[in-house]
């Protein structure tokens, strides 16, 4: 059975040794890895907008001898829902979407079955994670999507049915709580919107125009890493969430595909992103409530940082990875590797993070 990780920062680790904090990037991988089962590990540090840094260190999968490289593709969990944040950013800014337009008019041929306690749910509340929606709907649904073989927007919307037809665990707009099934919901909104598919819609809009040429959706294959549970690597449809799942957390990509993607957005903010207008990054980069933003975590005075940090974990259960970035210094940290909790993944990764996040400019 696969864990459904739904990670969204600010979250809470010990500090590193300060010893740590001063070795190279391999040695600071090594020292993570160690004592853990923890395959393979990447990181990438932007200094000043570009990439400074980067290393990688382990095996593709444990049952084989191939070494990672710096070219590999990790996969990113929830740290795709910032790019699906973006994705539709790229739509309001052409009026195709609005950020204040409620459900029913989201998704009309859902608006005579959603709870009414849904219908003034927005798409900033669906992408805050302010919508009142559970987590998750129940997990044998989530299971059968495996065989399900519709197209994935039907998929999509026969999910947003179910999902909208759970009670609210809070009303609308008067708590914080993490849902990966609001981020389907938006994902029907968009095909609904655009008549075209999520995953060509990302591609197009966000994966082109930044040139991230290795980015992609679903399970890794053998010839790059695996993810690994219970000790041992995965493989085939069962190897990621089911396809649907992509708007949620089922995106892979280099690690400098990665950091294409950090770097327009916090270039954006000085005027230098590609994809949006300046105003449009800021508004993404708001908290709408605590601090939760459109889809990123920013805590101020957190982790070493003097200032905001904007970050974001996720894993689906087989891999883990960790971004922040300090957009006022055009400064970041990208870690990632092929193991989840059950290795201490998390804990492996949380480690190198740290110890390079406090090495950050703070200031321009």
């Amino acid at each position: 059975m696969r864990s459904l990780i739904r990670v969204l920062v600010p979250f809470a680790f010990a500090l590193v040794p300060s010893a740590a904090m001063a070795l190279p990037l391999d040695s600071l991988l090594a020292h993570a890895m160690e004592g853990r089962f923890v395959p393979a590990m990447s990181v990438l540090v932007i200094r000043d907008g570009r990439i400074a840094e980067q290393a990688v260190r382990g095996r593709r999968a444990s049952d084989a001898p191939d070494s990672v490289t710096l070219d590999d593709v990790w996969h990113l969990g929830s740290c795709g829902k910032a790019m699906t944040a973006t994705l539709v950013a790229r739509l309001v800014e052409r009026r195709v979407l609005a950020w204040e337009t409620p459900l029913p008019k989201l998704l009309p041929e859902l608006a005579a079955t959603m709870r009414p306690e849904y219908r003034t749910v927005t798409l900033v509340q669906l992408l805050s994670h302010t919508s009142g929606l559970p987590e998750n709907v129940p997990f044998d649904s989530i299971m059968a999507m495996y065989d399900d073989r519709r197209p994935l927007p039907a998929q999509r919307l026969a999910f947003a049915r179910l999902a909208l037809a759970d009670p609210p665990i809070a009303p609308p707009g008067t708590k914080t709580s993490y849902s990966n099934s609001a981020f389907m919901i938006v994902a029907a909104a968009i095909e609904h919107a655009t008549h075209k598919s999520f995953e060509d819609l990302m591609r197009k809009e966000v994966f082109q125009p930044l040139g991230m040429t290795t980015a992609g959706f679903g399970p890794t294959h053998r010839g790059q890493p695996l993810g690994h549970e219970k000790g041992a690597p995965i493989e085939g449809p069962k190897a990621d969430n089911p396809l649907a799942w992509a708007p949620v957390g089922g995106i892979f990509m280099s690690m400098q595909d990665w950091a294409r993607f950090a770097l327009d957005h916090m270039l954006g903010e000085q005027g230098g992103g590609k994809l949006l207008r300046r105003e449009t990054y800021a508004y993404l980069h708001t908290p709408v409530m605590g601090h939760n933003a459109l889809d990123w975590g920013v805590a101020q005075e957190k982790f070493g940082v003097a200032g905001r940090l904007m970050q974001h974990t996720g894993s689906n259960g087989d891999w883990f990875a960790i971004i922040g970035i300090v957009p006022e210094s055009r400064s970041g940290v990208l870690v990632a590797c092929n193991v989840a909790e059950d290795g201490e993944g998390d804990k492996a990764c949380a480690e190198v993070f740290k110890a390079l996040v406090v090495t950050l400019p703070q200031k321009p």
